[in-house]
């Protein structure tokens, strides 16, 4: 037994080539267990579906929008409502191409947001482990493969796929490689619109380090993708901004929205129920808030002596009881959006003299649009397509290892919460 333990953890585990596989098939069990085993045996909340064992499980929201770009082709009008055409085309047209193979929709597009993040995870170690080493390299494919939005790596969305051609195309860039880098990034302009985040990333780390001039050319080659895109919009529908036009079926107006965000916060301090009732009718909500933040407060204060395992054992069952019983959906949709922008920029920053300079400036650049966006929908899920948050994160607890199994641990929690959510077909981001 012991002999079998130190395989796994000499080969699995510390081996370059086998431990993103290693961490993504980890995850992914998790995942798909938690949606086919667990969510079935669950009692259905209001407003969600009682999930089957089957691909169903991993169809839901966005993902109707990409069946029918699939099968159907684009619609737009523009009316101010929500029309497909607001959605990317690269992600739809490699599933369409799966698809002619005889391979249903939910199965086609599933395999190919699954395997497009496997391929992520590699990508991502092996540019962290050249600049910063195996240790550093296999946490941040930790963080990566465990934060609770990588549920959306699994499930029919285009997470996977944007996150593995954004990633290759900083890591091309980053290493001078710049004809896969302008063909990466071409592909991530046309999967995401955050994919436009890498132009000024390109041209400014290009001014910052006085590259060549093909490094210009490479920033400017990046928007290929989302130009083609208009292109198609302009001979199909006569606009060629109609994708753009088309996002105010789910954001109004673009800007940075304040008041939104002041509601956010507010709900994530009293709790839903209290907001909408504008009095605390409901005390349990802050209270147990204030025993996680006192507690959270207890690990930093003791985290050199010898009761920190308590403390920590203190935290997870505040936690959990917190998650699982007192803390309604919206609040865990805020509290993601809250933390994963406020908190990544503060990573980000903090981080800023570790990073190579392109990661960095991508991560703000993507920070930047999702802020003027003018609005506060699904920031966590669209802010864990900026690898650079992910990046930042797991190099920093590569440096507190015992401070990264904890957070692993919490994004655990909410990542069973978040996939059992989706199978109910439930908001989740």
């Amino acid at each position: 037994m012991a002999q079998v333990q130190i395989f796994i953890r000499k080969v699995l585990w510390k081996n370059a080539f086998f431990f993103p596989t290693a961490i993504w098939l980890s995850s992914r069990l998790f995942v798909w267990v938690a949606m086919l085993l667990l969510a079935p045996l669950l009692k259905v909340p209001i407003g969600g579906t009682h999930p089957s064992f089957g691909w169903g499980v991993f169809y839901a929201w966005d993902s109707l929008h990409y069946l029918s770009i699939a099968t159907s082709g684009y619609e737009y009008r523009d009316d101010g409502e929500q029309h497909n055409i607001a959605f990317f085309p690269l992600f739809p047209i490699i599933v369409r191409e799966v698809m002619n193979l005889g391979i249903p929709f939910e199965v086609a597009g599933t395999l190919v947001n699954n395997l497009a993040f496997c391929a992520t995870l590699y990508c991502l170690y092996f540019w962290v482990e050249k600049h910063h080493g195996s240790s550093a390299a296999r946490w941040v494919s930790a963080v990566a493969a465990w934060c609770p939005m990588s549920l959306f790596g699994s499930v029919i969305y285009t997470e996977g796929l944007y996150l593995f051609l954004s990633t290759a195309a900083l890591k091309a860039f980053d290493q001078k490689q710049y004809r896969w880098s302008a063909i990466w990034g071409a592909m991530a302009t046309a999967t995401r619109p955050t994919g436009l985040a890498l132009l000024p990333a390109f041209a400014i780390a290009a001014v910052k380090q006085r590259r060549s001039p093909t490094a210009y050319i490479v920033s400017i080659a990046t928007a290929t993708g989302v130009l083609l895109f208009s292109l198609f919009c302009a001979i199909h529908f006569g606009d060629p901004l109609a994708f753009i036009k088309a996002q105010r079926g789910w954001r109004p107006s673009f800007g940075f929205n304040w008041q939104n965000w002041l509601e956010m916060l507010v709900q994530i301090a009293i709790g839903t129920s209290n907001w909408e009732d504008s009095s605390i009718q409901s005390p349990l909500h802050p209270l147990v808030l204030f025993i996680i933040v006192v507690t959270g407060c207890l690990l930093w204060r003791f985290r050199q002596r010898r009761n920190f395992l308590k403390v920590v054992g203190g935290f997870y069952y505040a936690l959990i009881l917190f998650l699982l019983i007192v803390a309604d959906d919206w609040f865990i949709y805020n509290l993601l959006n809250a933390v994963t922008i406020l908190g990544g920029s503060y990573v980000l920053w903090r981080l800023r003299t570790q990073l190579t300079l392109v990661a960095f400036i991508y991560g703000f650049c993507g920070i930047g649009l999702l802020l003027a966006s003018g609005s506060t929908i699904s920031l966590s899920r669209l802010s864990y397509g900026i690898v650079s948050l992910s990046v930042a994160l797991g190099l920093l607890l590569s440096r507190h290892p015992r401070w990264g199994y904890l957070i692993l641990g919490c994004f655990a929690v909410l990542l069973s919460r978040l996939a059992v959510r989706f199978a109910q077909k439930l908001w989740v981001g």
